[in-house]
């Protein structure tokens, strides 16, 4: 088995595993993704299985570095989940490591007022 493909099961299974402890809640979930360029994420309401609210960082004209970007990013999304009235939510970093842009996420979407 190639070394890319490894690679791949090992982020799929990390994945699988971050988003099985948040399923069973009714709590709306914070879906991150993340490229070399641009940081979006999206709030997901699983048990209408719709999409919330979404904000990426290809959409807003912030300048400074990524780390800033995912910050704006997290107040952003912050603000129209708060628009939708949705208070609570939780975390799904996927299978990223949590430190960094998705930590400035984060950190972004708690100081917009969602408790996550």
């Amino acid at each position: 088995m190639s070394l890319i493909r490894k690679n791949n099961i090992r982020k799929s299974r990390r994945a699988y595993r971050v988003r099985s402890r948040l399923k069973d809640s009714s709590l709306p979930r914070v879906s991150v993704f993340r490229s070399l360029k641009n940081i979006s994420a999206q709030l997901i309401d699983d048990t209408a299985r719709k999409t919330v609210v979404s904000c990426s960082s290809s959409e807003l004209k912030t300048k400074g570095d990524k780390k800033a970007q995912a910050h704006a990013v997290g107040i952003e999304l912050a603000k129209r989940a708060k628009d939708k009235g949705v208070e609570i939510a939780k975390f799904d970093r996927g299978a990223y490591l949590f430190h960094g842009r998705i930590k400035a996420l984060a950190e972004g979407l708690r100081e917009g007022g969602i408790k996550i």
